[in-house]
Parts: C-alpha cells; structure tokens; sequence
C-alpha cells in the first residue's frame, strides 16, 4: 500500500476534470477523505480517490442528494437499491409532468376559464382508485335496477374509461370532458332510459344479447349507403326486414305497435352525447375512433315515422 501513487489535491483535480474547490467539498464531507498528508500537511488522495470522484460525479448528475451518495460510497447501502428507489421516483415526477403538460395543452386547447382549468386540474390528478369510483357511479345510476342482469356486466365494461399512466394531452382532455358528462343527471336520465327498453326487450325474450340499435346498423347500412330515400318505396324492403328481426327479438307480433316501439328505442338512442360519450370513451382507451350511428339511425327513424301512422 505504501508504494501506491498519492495525489495533491491539484493533481487530482487534474486527473478528475473536477475544480478543486469541489474536492474539497467534498473531501470535507467525508465523501472522498484523504488518504494521508504530506510532510507540510497537506492532503493526499490514493488512486481510489479517482474512482470515487467519478463515482460521485454520475450519481449527483443523476440528482442523488450528498447524504445519500457518502452512503453509497461508503458502502452503507448497495447502489442498485439506490437506483431503484431514485428510478421510481423519477418515474412519479415524470407522470406527474407529463399530466401538468397534458392538462396545460388542454387548456390552450378549449380557452378555458381559470374554473375551468381548476376542474380540469382536479379531475386529471384523480387517482385510479378515484376515478374508478367516480365512474361505477355514474355507471350504478346509469344502470340502475339492472345490477343481477349477467347481460350488463359486459356492456359496463365497454362504458369504463381506463386513463393509462402516462396520458397524452388528447387522453386528459378526453377524460375531463367524460368526468363532467357522466355527472350530468340529464345525460345519466338518458343512459337509464336506454337500459331499461334494452331490458325490457330482454324481458320478452330471454337470452337475447342485440339491441334495437345493432339490429337497425344491420339492415340499414346497405341501403343507405347506395342512398336509398327512407321514405320512398324502395325502402320498403328494408323497413320489413329491420321489423320483422326487432319482432323476433321482442318476441311480439310485428305490427303498428312494434314499430312504435322500435321508434322510441332508436329515438332515445339518437342522442348526440351518447355518441360523444362513446368517441371520448375511444380516445381516453385508446381504442380505434368509434364509427358515428347517427346516420343509420337518422335513415330508421325517418324511414318508421313514414310508415307509422299518428
């Protein structure tokens, strides 16, 4: 050991690329103490001094605090554990930023007020736990009186938002306008109203899973892409064919009555905020952009209220 190299503070400086007012620093903290001194007193520093300037040098880029790197040195803790640790919080601060500039962008985006900043803000730093609550009540309203029906346990999970750790400006904004939406007593009214003619349609013939809606997409879709008038005669065909599948479905004689029937589940599936529901639901998800009905069923509900009479 005697015959090891020992270092000045200014050669060691030299060798480290570091100021020697910063060796010092840290010398006089413990961190990379002396070796030794020489005869006029003067510290000297072995080679493992180079090692460990080095060594300190990353880890305060890396953002480690002085205590915890004499630790890490000093081998009073390991250094993958330290990563670890400093990885996982990083990770936290990133999410963190990433929501900060997500919600910013959003409300560069929308013009926001300052309320309505401080709404977004509130409701993108939800937890998951939170906004899996927020969601499974306005779903409970939404459904309610159907909780023991097996069939809605699927159609909830095709409703549930699932905002990923890491949003993207999109996703926040998706999510903020889907939060306020499902808080809308007029807009859950509406949902309910859906749920209980799906259920009652279930009613009249157990085991049916397609609603009015998937029926109507079905039938319909052909003739109004080759631009067929609902109201003229050649759509006739189609109306039957879309009436008689909804009797089958209701198990109900295919009359006046039905027709009124399936007119009033398509009517209250007519509605502009379902749709927009189901379009934020994509984004926030990131599932494909969901196709619009609205044409499909604008084409039906013409097409019934011309053979339906008053």
């Amino acid at each position: 050991m005697n015959g090891d190299p020992r270092y000045s503070i200014g050669e060691l400086a030299r060798r480290t690329g570091l100021t020697v007012k910063t060796i010092r620093f840290y010398s006089d903290r413990g961190i990379v103490p002396p070796t030794d001194r020489g005869p006029t007193g003067h510290r000297r520093y072995g080679l493992d001094a180079v090692a460990r300037l080095d060594l300190v040098r990353t880890l305060r880029d890396l953002g480690l605090d002085l205590a915890t790197i004499r630790r890490i040195v000093d081998r009073e803790v390991s250094l993958p554990e330290v990563a670890a640790a400093h990885a996982d919080a990083l990770a936290a601060q990133i999410r963190v930023l990433r929501l900060r500039r997500a919600v910013l962008t959003a409300v560069a985006r929308r013009g926001s007020t300052p309320e309505e900043m401080a709404l977004m803000h509130k409701l993108a730093r939800l937890s998951a736990d939170e906004r899996q609550r927020l969601i499974e009540e306005f779903l409970d309203a939404a459904f309610a009186g159907q909780a023991g029906n097996p069939a809605y346990a699927g159609i909830r999970r095709s409703l549930t938002p699932d905002l990923p750790d890491n949003p993207d400006a999109d996703q926040v904004e998706a999510w903020v306008e889907l939060a306020e939406m499902s808080q809308d007593p007029g807009f859950r009214a509406s949902l309910r109203h859906l749920a209980e003619q799906h259920a009652a349609d279930q009613a009249d013939a157990p085991g049916v899973r397609r609603d009015a809606v998937a029926l109507a997409r079905a039938e319909v879709e052909e003739a109004l892409a080759a631009g067929v008038d609902p109201a003229s005669p050649r759509a006739d065909r189609v109306v039957a064919a879309l009436t008689s599948r909804y009797a089958h479905l209701c198990g109900r004689p295919d009359d006046v009555d039905l027709r009124r029937r399936l007119l009033d589940r398509l009517d209250a599936a007519n509605d502009p905020r379902r749709e927009r529901y189901l379009h934020l639901l994509s984004v926030v998800n990131g599932w494909p952009a969901t196709e619009s009905l609205a044409p499909v069923l604008d084409w039906s509900i013409r097409a019934l209220r011309a053979r339906t009479s008053a």
